[in-house]
């Protein structure tokens, strides 16, 4: 509640706005895991008994599900196969089936470094199903994959500090459109949270951003200063915004680049739908992944084991699977 906290949090607010190029969509930063993001949709946006329709490209999927499923939303999934994102033509042939709420995609599910094309999936949303409210889960992505939330026509942004934002993990960051506040203020029934209600929380991010402190529950005051600093870097220091996007891509084309000239093979089926920020890859045959963390953790590199039921396989055999952060540092060297 002090007098210098406010405009950190202000500013926190104003400058995640310029991560996800939009003007005047609502962020609200708040303490807890990305998860807490799913939490924030389907609790204020969906009502019970409404279709969501969630665009399933690994772990993350699944568990989107499960949490609308949770507050009573009526779910239908379009499944990937392993590797690969969900066709626009898949989209477009469900959303003329049935009338859906919302439409969830994962922007890079860290199961699978699968990385969709929300512009393309929004695309059709906004000619077939105009009403339909398309979210998506960034939680991999924002500041490390390009996201025009305006521009594309995305109505929700959830994300988390801990990963292309740089910040200690800890805070869930949810961007909402006008209308998608607009959705929210107009249902019907009561919201089915307690915490996670933007009734509770609107109010307060509104007043941050005015210049004043206000109260709802406590907020993490030293993630913010953290998520703070990070985002002044991130949009008024060397590499520009853009510039960060490029360097990501050129890092990570050298993470791939490495890969295949190792003989592994990543898991995204397609090269151009495989993520920026992250390098999912199969282990030699009859290497685990249990043994190669190790040697990796020796060389002050931290890889993760893989996630979701098909961690520790492959499409045609047994081979365990890892997981690079291949771009968490930036440098223009």
């Amino acid at each position: 509640m002090s007098a210098e906290f406010v405009p950190i949090f202000g500013d926190s607010i104003r400058m995640t706005r310029e991560v996800l190029y939009t003007k005047d969509a609502q962020p609200f930063l708040i303490s807890g895991s990305g998860t807490l993001g799913w939490d924030q949709v389907s609790a204020n946006l969906v009502e019970p008994g409404e279709r969501a329709l969630v665009l399933n490209t690994g772990y993350f999927g699944d568990s989107f599900a499960d949490c609308l499923q949770t507050y009573g939303a009526e779910v239908d999934q379009i499944r990937a196969d392993f590797g690969a994102t969900v066709a626009p033509a898949e989209v477009e042939k469900a959303l003329a089936a049935k009338k859906y709420k919302i439409v969830t995609i994962t922007h890079v599910d860290t199961s699978t470094a699968v990385l969709s094309d929300p512009k393309a999936i929004a695309d059709v949303v906004k000619r077939v199903s105009p009403d339909t409210l398309v979210v998506l889960d960034a939680v991999c992505a924002v500041a490390s994959e390009e996201i025009q939330m305006d521009a594309w026509g995305i109505d929700v942004v959830l994300t988390a500090s801990q990963k292309g934002l740089g910040a200690p993990p800890g805070l869930s960051i949810v961007i909402a459109s006008q209308k998608a506040l607009r959705v929210f203020e107009s249902r019907e029934s009561k919201v089915t949270a307690f915490y996670a209600s933007w009734k509770r929380w609107l109010p307060v991010m509104r007043a941050y951003e005015s210049g004043s402190a206000a109260y709802f529950a406590t907020p993490p005051v030293n993630l913010v200063y953290a998520y703070h600093a990070s985002l002044t870097q991130i949009l008024k220091g060397t590499p520009s915004l853009e510039e960060r996007f490029r360097l990501h891509r050129a890092t990570s084309n050298r993470v791939k680049a490495a890969v295949k000239d190792l003989g592994l093979s990543e898991v995204p089926v397609d090269p151009h739908a495989a993520a920026n920020g992250m390098t999912a890859i199969y282990c030699p045959a009859g290497v685990k992944a249990s043994d190669l963390l190790p040697a990796f953790l020796q060389r002050g590199v931290i890889v993760a084991g893989g996630l979701g039921s098909r961690k520790g396989t492959s499409p045609s055999s047994a081979l365990p699977m890892l997981s690079l952060t291949a771009t968490q540092t930036i440098t223009s060297a």
